[in-house]
């Protein structure tokens, strides 16, 4: 992360597990804004307070206490206390940009958790265990082909008016990829396709 070459004026939003105060110093340095949340253990002084509303619990400016806070030479920086109506979850956000709302202070590490959830559904729904390449377009290749494989499968469950959920056709793909099937009759879990009529009457010789 701190070798991102981040344009002056960036929001970097990350978990606290990447919290360094080395890199929370060297981000502000930069001129690069972050959000993020402070660990638990992290002792702070609270400098001052300001006024909040709309599901801001408090709007602080802290200073982390500790050594490596200290060697680190940390500036002040800014905590805002976020309730979550919808899961009734308490949140405390880290940052050191002083002049945006702080509503909109958690906002963004709001969106960022919906990445997290997009990442979980492409690993859960497309079946990408590993990557074929390590470049940048074989990965965007495989994850492009394995998305028009799911939206095509998708597309066919809806049109014939399919039960079965897309991972259950998914697997059925699977085990029969190198069996020749009738696509339709294999996704409704219909038994194996009739023989063609001419090796119906085609004549057994013993």
């Amino acid at each position: 992360m701190r070798r991102q070459a981040l344009p002056k004026g960036s929001i970097a939003v990350f978990d606290k597990g990447c919290v360094s105060f080395a890199l929370l110093a060297d981000l502000s340095r930069r001129g690069v804004f972050f959000v993020t949340r402070l660990k638990e253990h992290n002792r702070v002084r609270v400098v001052a307070r300001r006024e909040v509303r709309r599901g801001v619990v408090a709007d602080e400016t802290i200073e982390i206490l500790g050594a490596a806070a200290r060697r680190a030479q940390l500036p002040k920086l800014r905590r805002v206390t976020y309730l979550d109506c919808a899961s009734a979850q308490r949140y405390e956000f880290l940052t050191n940009n002083f002049r945006l709302a702080a509503r909109t202070i958690a906002d963004p590490y709001k969106e960022r958790w919906q990445i997290e959830l997009f990442y979980k559904w492409i690993k859960h729904n497309l079946r990408i265990k590993s990557f074929l390449g390590a470049t940048t377009n074989a990965v965007l290749t495989q994850i492009w082909v394995a998305l028009c494989t799911y939206l095509l499968l998708a597309y066919l469950k809806f049109s014939n008016g399919l039960h079965d959920s897309l991972q259950q056709l998914l697997r059925r793909l699977q085990i029969n990829l190198f069996h020749r099937r009738d696509l339709l009759t294999l996704l409704r879990g219909e038994a194996r396709d009739p023989p063609p009529k001419w090796q119906q009457n085609q004549l057994v010789l013993v």
